[in-house]
């Protein structure tokens, strides 16, 4: 299974982003593309382990991505 497959079955579920810079979104996959841009609804932004706030919707580049991970719902 190819990688972009994997992340579709994540689509509308909820996951864990850690981006560069040490900073993490949590939130509903709403949607990617082939260059691993992606977005996130009700993103929760943590920042060193620490909630910074939330956006209803968040568009995430795909070059700052480090990894994706399932997550609980905030």
């Amino acid at each position: 299974m190819r990688p972009l497959n994997v992340l579709g079955t994540s689509l509308n579920q909820y996951v864990l982003v850690k981006v560069k810079w040490n900073r993490e979104y949590r939130g509903l996959l709403d949607g990617y593309d082939q260059h691993l841009n992606l977005v996130i609804k009700n993103a929760e932004e943590v920042i060193d382990g620490k909630s910074k706030g939330t956006s209803p919707i968040m568009v995430l580049r795909g070059d700052v991505v480090v990894y994706i991970s399932p997550s609980e719902a905030i």
